[in-house]
């Protein structure tokens, strides 16, 4: 692992009542390295803004979380230099789906995480945005 991660935890034990497997921590530490700050990612195509034809949280996420992966890779990381991530939803009951699937693509990297549920996203077909940020070592 590139980093430090300070408190690893695994989202099975913090939230016992929901069906949540992500692997997080408290804290990252980087040293030195590329930053690189995600717009936050909505469930469209990166080369033309289509959005994608589905109005399921889950499908929905799968885009967003390929299009930080690919950004990260045209950046020269992988998803293994994701350090933070900030999930914005529009309804608390997509909870479970959306952190379920974005754990398919953080499982063993550990970023730190911030969740939000939101009036609102800037399209009202999107039902999550998530922004990273990556540090990708020197």
């Amino acid at each position: 692992m590139a980093h430090t991660r300070i408190r690893k935890f695994n989202t099975r034990e913090t939230y016992p009542e929901q069906n949540l497997d992500n692997d997080l921590c408290q804290a990252v530490v980087t040293h030195g390295g590329k930053t690189v700050w995600l717009r936050g990612q909505c469930p469209q195509n990166l080369d033309d803004a289509k959005n994608i034809d589905s109005h399921d949280p889950v499908e929905q996420t799968h885009k967003v979380m390929q299009n930080i992966r690919q950004l990260i890779e045209e950046a020269g990381g992988s998803m293994e230099h994701l350090v933070k991530v900030v999930v914005y939803i529009t309804d608390v009951r997509y909870r479970e789906a959306v952190y379920r699937t974005m754990g398919e693509y953080i499982k063993g990297v550990h970023p730190v995480s911030t969740g939000l549920v939101v009036q609102a996203l800037a399209r009202p077909e999107w039902l999550v945005e998530i922004d990273g940020t990556a540090v990708i070592p020197e």
